[in-house]
């Protein structure tokens, strides 16, 4: 009995559940992210905002923020978000398609999917996808804080983004 529940903690302490979302006041224009962080009891919220980017942009961004705030490896994620673009990609993989032919055919965002990708190699991701603007409280709370750090002061250099548009 005492090795079974030994085994059951062990394997709770390993899963993290994690809301994200994504914003952009135009598109593109100035944007933000916002995450929810839940291990057990404990939240951790965490936002940024960009002074130009894209909505997809953010909602992958999310995704990435939240994977680096993570100090373990091996966790298992239940990652909820309202991008179908992101939780397609992952799920339908059309990512592992992406970065075995290079991106061909100029797959947008590439930068930041390749980050994705070596981030997810570190854990167990399942992606759950939840309808926006609906009544999931958790996924309101990072819509709230993607758009007030899109509409925040000293937002930051989304480099990816600002070199496309430069075409460098």
């Amino acid at each position: 009995m005492f090795l079974s529940l030994l085994f059951f903690t062990t394997v709770q302490q390993n899963k993290i559940e994690i809301y994200t979302d994504g914003s952009s006041r135009g598109n593109p224009g100035p944007g933000g992210y916002g995450v929810i962080l839940i291990w057990g009891k404990i939240q951790k919220e965490l936002s940024a905002g960009y002074r130009l980017t894209t909505n997809n942009r953010m909602e992958l961004m999310a995704v990435i923020a939240a994977l680096e705030a993570l100090k373990k490896t091996d966790l298992e994620l239940l990652i909820h978000s309202d991008s179908n673009y992101v939780v397609k990609a992952v799920m339908e993989k059309w990512l592992v398609k992406w970065v075995r032919t290079n991106f061909k055919g100029g797959i947008k965002n590439s930068d930041l999917w390749l980050r994705y990708y070596e981030l997810s190699k570190k854990h167990q991701i399942h992606f759950k996808w939840v309808k926006g603007h609906a009544e999931n409280e958790l996924n309101n709370r990072c819509d709230k804080l993607a758009t007030e750090a899109a509409d925040g002061k000293n937002l930051l250099i989304d480099e990816g983004y600002e070199k496309l548009m430069r075409g460098v």
